[in-house]
């Protein structure tokens, strides 16, 4: 149901010429980075509800870390850049053609796109570089970066510390933007 709804976002938002600006670009991205957000996660987690063997490689994993966090990075930013959008349109509709055109759009998208792998990539190899302690296994659906440092054994606080400063960076920062647009 969610990539059908998805799809038919993205279609509607291309293929309707009313629909063309910023806002709707925005939406269409959004709706691209669920798709994204959902396949990286609901198969595994159809996988194990169908089976007794719940488990995952370690290589899935690692995918999964990756590509899990690049999509929630990105979503946490696009929230934020939609919201300024918004802000914009309303605040100053005069100028929002001038300040939102679609160049700027395309490179505000690029940078989100390559925040969120920048952070993914940074924070999920420094936590992978950790060694692991005992039985490897997870008693969660999805492989998480908190939940792989719990996992740890040895000096860990410098990855908490670090997934802590990179959470107020990429939650607690856009939130407080979407709230004050």
């Amino acid at each position: 149901m969610t990539l059908m709804g998805n799809i038919a976002i993205i279609l509607v938002s291309k293929l309707d010429p009313s629909l063309h600006s910023p806002m709707y670009f925005f939406l269409t991205n959004l709706s691209f980075l669920d798709i994204c957000y959902t396949t990286s996660i609901v198969p595994q987690m159809l996988f194990n509800l169908g089976s007794s063997k719940k488990t995952i490689s370690y290589v899935g994993c690692v995918l999964q870390l990756y590509f899990f966090h690049i999509m929630g990075a990105a979503e946490c930013f696009l929230l934020a850049l939609m919201s300024f959008d918004r802000y914009v349109a309303i605040c100053r509709p005069l100028h929002y053609t001038l300040i939102m055109n679609q160049c700027v759009c395309i490179q505000l998208m690029s940078i989100i796109w390559l925040s969120g792998i920048t952070y993914a990539i940074s924070e999920g190899t420094v936590t992978l570089q950790l060694p692991l302690c005992g039985v490897n296994k997870l008693d969660h659906l999805v492989c998480e970066i908190p939940v792989l440092i719990k996992t740890a054994c040895g000096k860990k606080e410098a990855n908490e510390l670090a997934l802590s400063v990179a959470c107020i960076f990429i939650v607690a920062v856009p939130l407080c933007l979407i709230l004050a647009s």
